[in-house]
Formats: structure tokens, sequence, C-alpha cells
């Protein structure tokens, strides 16, 4: 079920990122969430990995927050 969760949370960064103003940017954004992922990838504590995913919620938020004003 976590395992879901953390591929869903991915997709969807990616898929807000394909909406980003510059390629350099995009591809600094895309490098930076790729590594967040891997660093945490052998994480097996069940209350660490929900708190990971709540954050990664919310910076997915902010980020597609700052995506719109950026297009405006």
């Amino acid at each position: 079920l976590r395992r879901q969760q953390v591929l869903q949370l991915y997709r969807q960064i990616l898929r807000a990122l394909r909406d980003g103003p510059a390629d350099a940017d995009r591809r600094y954004l895309k490098d930076w969430a790729r590594e967040e992922f891997r660093r945490n990838k052998d994480a097996t504590e069940e209350d660490a990995i929900r708190m990971m995913i709540t954050q990664g919620n919310m910076q997915l938020r902010e980020l597609q927050k700052t995506l719109k004003l950026a297009k405006s």
C-alpha cells in the first residue's frame, strides 16, 4: 500500500514538472525529485514513510502553486 502511495506521489511530481517554465529548471527539479526518492528508498519504518509521504504531498502542492504563478 505504501509503495503505491510513493509511486503515485513520484508520478504526480514528474507530471507537475512538465509545466515547468524553463528546460534547465525542469531538469534541475526532476533530478532533485529523483535524488530525494532514491535517497529514501531503503526506509522501512512505517511512521517515517508516512511522514515522508505527507511531506512530499505538501512539497507537491507548493510546487504546483509556484509553477502556476510562474506561468502567469
